[in-house]
Parts: C-alpha cells; sequence; structure tokens
C-alpha cells in the first residue's frame, strides 16, 4: 500500500539528506522518498521528506521561504566555507566592532548576487562541484540571485556570531558566512548552522530519527504524517462534483469563466480529497499533476 504524506524531520549532524531519505525508505516500504531541501552534512534542523504522492509535492517545499541559525566564525576563511574545510587565510579579529558587523550584515539584506560554494551539490557539465574540487579542478560560477528577506545578529562575541536568516529557495548560508567575512576583511565560516523552519514545518515539531523509528516499529507513524496539501494552501482552492472529479482525473479539462491566467488552483471532491492541481489558461482549468485516482 502507498504512503503519501509529508514528514517534518529533525535531521541531525553527520548525515546527509540523502542518508535521511535512505533510511525512511526503509523504514516505510515506500520507494517513491524526496525531501524538499538539501541540509548539508554536518547542518542540523527541518528536512521535510515526501512520501508516494508527496514526492510530488518537493517542488513546492523547496519554492518556500527558509530560517536558518547560523553562527559564523570570524578570522578564518576556508575553502567548504564551513567547519569541515581547509583554512585558506586568517585575520585579526581583535577590532571588529559590533557596529561594523551590522553594517556589513545591511548590505546582504534584500535581493542579493550570491556566488555559490565550489563544495556544494550545484552541477557543471553534469557534475557535481564538490567532486570536481576534491579533484582540484575549479570552474566558473556564476552568481544567482537570491532573496534575504530578514537577516539579524541575535548575539556577537568575538570571533563568533550568531545570526538568525529568512531567505529563499538557493540560498548558502555557507556563502553569506564567507563573504560576511570578505566584507569585513577579516575572513569567516560557517561554523554551525540550524534549519529552524521551512515553508510550514518547524523545528519545534519536528521529529528526530530515532522517533520516527519508534513510530514505525509501534506502528502509530500515520501520527506523523502531513496531508499533501499542506504546502499548497497558498493556492486558490475549488471543489468539484463527481462528474468534473472525473473529467480532472481522465484528463479533460474544465471551463472557468473568471479564472486568473497561468494560476495555480487546487481542486478537492466533495468529501474533502485532494484531486489535482490544476493550472488556468484563459478560462480553462488544465491539470498539471493529478493526484486521484481515476
Amino acid at each position: 500500500m502507498s504512503i503519501d504524506g509529508i514528514l517534518n524531520i529533525n535531521k541531525p549532524a553527520g548525515k546527509t539528506s540523502f542518508e535521511v531519505v535512505a533510511l525512511v525508505r526503509r523504514l516505510s516500504g515506500e520507494w517513491r522518498i524526496g525531501h524538499g531541501g538539501t541540509l548539508d552534512p554536518e547542518a542540523t534542523g527541518v528536512l521535510p521528506i515526501g512520501l508516494g504522492q508527496g514526492t510530488r509535492m518537493t517542488e513546492f517545499m523547496a519554492q518556500e521561504r527558509k530560517v536558518y541559525q547560523a553562527q559564523v566564525e570570524l578570522g578564518t576563511a576556508t575553502d567548504t566555507y564551513d567547519a569541515s574545510g581547509k583554512i585558506i587565510c586568517t585575520g585579526d579579529v581583535s577590532t571588529v566592532t559590533r557596529e561594523q558587523v551590522e553594517a556589513a550584515l545591511a548590505s546582504f539584506r534584500g535581493l542579493i548576487e550570491q556566488i555559490p560554494p565550489l563544495y556544494s551539490a550545484l552541477k557543471y557539465q553534469g557534475q557535481p562541484l564538490y567532486r570536481l574540487a576534491r579533484a582540484g579542478i575549479e570552474v566558473p560560477r556564476p552568481p544567482r540571485k537570491v532573496n534575504i528577506f530578514r537577516l539579524e545578529l541575535l548575539h556577537f562575541e568575538l570571533p563568533l556570531l550568531t545570526l538568525e536568516v529568512t531567505c529563499s529557495k538557493g540560498t548558502y548560508i555557507r556563502s553569506l558566512a564567507h563573504d560576511l567575512g570578505h566584507a569585513l576583511g577579516c575572513g569567516a565560516h560557517l561554523k554551525s548552522l540550524v534549519r529552524l523552519k521551512s515553508g510550514p514545518f518547524n523545528l519545534s515539531e519536528a521529529v528526530s530519527l530515532p522517533q520516527l523509528e519508534d513510530a514505525f516499529r509501534h506502528r502509530y507513524w500515520q501520527l506523523l504524517l502531513h496531508p499533501l496539501d499542506v504546502v499548497l494552501l497558498r493556492l486558490m482552492a475549488i471543489i468539484v462534483a463527481e462528474e468534473k472529479e472525473r473529467a480532472i482525473v481522465n484528463g479533460r479539462p474544465l471551463l472557468l469563466p473568471g479564472g486568473n491566467a497561468g494560476e495555480l488552483y487546487r481542486a478537492y471532491s466533495r468529501d474533502g480529497r485532494l484531486i489535482a492541481l490544476l493550472r488556468c489558461d484563459g478560462n480553462i482549468l488544465q491539470a498539471e499533476k493529478v493526484l486521484a485516482t481515476s
């Protein structure tokens, strides 16, 4: 039987996101598993995992805003931009003031261009950058636009800074730490990172791996599953009668006078089941993702 839903996992340090996905696959027996946004191995916190039809929600999970708490160490820059890397330069932090840090942070708020770390999962000609970096090959990394919605200094105690960051998809907090060190003239790297929130999922409600294993062992894992539409609530919803439900499931378009062109709608049956995601084209709704069966 297919398991459909989303788990909010609290990823521990030392595990890759892929390893967490593999564990959930083994525990659940569900082969369709995917995560909603990679966390580096040493990072911890919220990692949404889609199961069954939930894997079709991962693109929406990845698009959600993320909130992180980051500890940045000033005075040392590394090749990976985090504590796992090799130190490539050092600088004097004794004269760095809180006011200087606050001024530097201001330049990173809003829509900015960011160069991804050389050691990252982004691909160049089909090869992950980290694999090329380990082979001593450095390739072009064009800057990407990311949005830093909120960036606050929570704690200042040299050489450590504690930051809270709310950001868009594609933001590398490691790059933010590295670039902050460059702006301050002393170098810096990311010492630790916790993802506090990803879209609707919060760390306070996330399930640890031992809790997850216990839930599957004692058969109460269903209580941990979030419904598919938890990541779709910003979309307009429509409820359709049985005849139109059959039409949607069988791929036939629907008429929606006054619909917003290009907009996605979530369609429900009268008994509350999520049937499909429909894309509006003029007055026509066409299924983009069908989640029910005929």
